[in-house]
């Protein structure tokens, strides 16, 4: 099978690679092809990919190129891992946001809606050039805001495309190694939007034993959310949030803690991966080193402020693996050789949740086989939830039609419908603040 990676010139194609590595099946993927706009970093990546391959013998075939046609013709799978704007565009999303004194993460709030509005329109010319060149190919797509961007390509590739986020899979793994339980073994009851949902229980044989975490204080706080949020706050849920909750449970905390960080998590990512681009324009570097040197201390410092903010101190060692790769393979199993398995995944609606559209993205339990991944059908989430998923798809809503019509006013009201913007006019100004620094953006009138 062919594997095509948009963005193959990104930081984390190593771990998708490092994925495929370990499959040695029938069907599974021998061919794979990065694609990225950047020769510079094609050629990083594609060397530390060689010397990670190395010892392999059956390694999948890796070539690159910058044409993308040439990328998409004759795939099987595409995954789609692009940045639009680079990670200098991340650092501009959270400076414009921090100066009005609201929220620039790349995913929630201000910083959110303006990588969405940049990255839509990409995603949707990649969107046709896939259904034109490769009709029969499954889209993965890992591209941030990734509910948003999966919803802007299902316009156009139906069912084929399905969004993947780690999230989840970390927070089930945390919860299940906390309570004795072998994830793999541990139904998860998980509903929202990326990166924006909440467990609800973890089934073992049948028993929720979410109750008895609930129930054990010293238990709750023992691990990442339950030091993220609180003791106190969780049980009050009766349910585990997502770790990006964080940003809407304590937003005047985190939003001061960006502020006084010395710097930005986009503009730090981009000082280091700067570094780590440098390093291997060095032929003689040992480019499989940098490579796992440089994501160490990413990872170590993932979403370090609101853990400073909330007294979680470092991540545990067992979070440092990331997951998303897993969950990719896993998909892509699922569907080539018809292997049945649930994963929680960004599809469409159909009838799961009653309070959206069929059309509406969201992030559930899915059972996947040959034909693709099916929401499974789950409770009604309860009000405080529902408030906040249909008022953040609203917003992602205003987003894509800004997207299509270009129209200016219609951006001003996807920030300003948006939870965490609290002024029509600081609406305003983030949109004049964003077009000054996003050449992406000058579509907007």
């Amino acid at each position: 099978m062919k594997l095509t990676i948009l963005g193959g010139g990104g930081f984390r194609v190593p771990l998708v690679y490092g994925a495929l590595l370990q499959d040695h099946a029938e069907g599974r993927v021998t061919h794979v092809v990065l694609h990225d706009l950047d020769p510079a970093r094609l050629s990083a990546v594609t060397r530390v990919l060689a010397e990670q391959a190395a010892g392999v013998p059956d390694a999948p075939e890796v070539s690159a190129t910058t044409d993308l046609d040439e990328a998409l013709r004759g795939a099987d799978f595409v995954f789609s891992a692009i940045r639009v704007g680079g990670l200098e565009g991340r650092a501009h999303d959270e400076r414009v946001a921090l100066a009005e004194g609201v929220l620039g993460q790349e995913t929630v709030g201000a910083g959110g809606i303006a990588y969405g509005l940049r990255t839509v329109p990409v995603a949707v010319d990649i969107a046709r050039r896939v259904a034109h060149l490769a009709p029969d190919a499954w889209v993965i797509n890992f591209t941030n805001p990734a509910g948003l961007v999966t919803e802007a390509m299902s316009r156009h590739l139906g069912d084929r495309v399905i969004g993947i986020c780690d999230s989840p899979v970390g927070l089930g793994r945390r919860i299940a190694r906390v309570l004795g339980a072998n994830p793999k073994e541990a139904w998860i009851d998980y509903v929202g939007l990326n990166h924006l949902g909440w467990v609800r229980g973890l089934r073992v044989a049948g028993r929720d034993e979410l109750p008895r975490l609930l129930a054990d204080p010293d238990l709750l706080g023992s691990f990442e959310e339950g030091k993220l949020f609180g003791v106190d706050w969780l049980r009050s849920l009766g349910a585990i949030p997502n770790e990006y909750l964080h940003y809407y449970y304590f937003n005047r905390e985190a939003v001061r803690a960006y502020q006084q960080a010395e710097k930005t998590r986009g503009a730090f990512l981009h000082d280091q991966q700067a570094r780590f681009y440098a390093e291997m324009s060095n032929p003689d570097a040992p480019a499989w080193k940098v490579w796992e040197r440089t994501r160490a201390e990413r990872e170590a410092t993932y979403m370090a402020e609101n853990r400073e903010t909330a007294g979680a101190g470092e991540r545990d060692e067992d979070d440092l693996s990331g997951g998303y790769e897993k969950v990719a393979l896993a998909l892509m199993r699922a569907i080539a050789r018809d292997e049945r398995t649930t994963l929680i995944l960004n599809v469409r609606n159909q009838r799961t949740l009653s309070v959206l559209d069929t059309d509406a993205v969201i992030e559930v339990p899915c059972l996947v086989d040959a034909n693709g991944a099916h929401p499974v059908t789950v409770d009604p989430l309860p009000g405080h939830a529902t408030g906040l998923v249909c008022a953040v798809k609203a917003v992602e809503r205003e987003v894509l039609a800004a997207a299509d019509s270009g129209s200016r006013a219609t951006a001003v009201k996807a920030f300003a419908l948006h939870p965490l913007v609290d002024s029509v006019n600081v609406a305003r100004r983030l949109v004049e603040g964003y077009t000054d620094v996003h050449p992406g953006l000058a579509y907007l009138r």
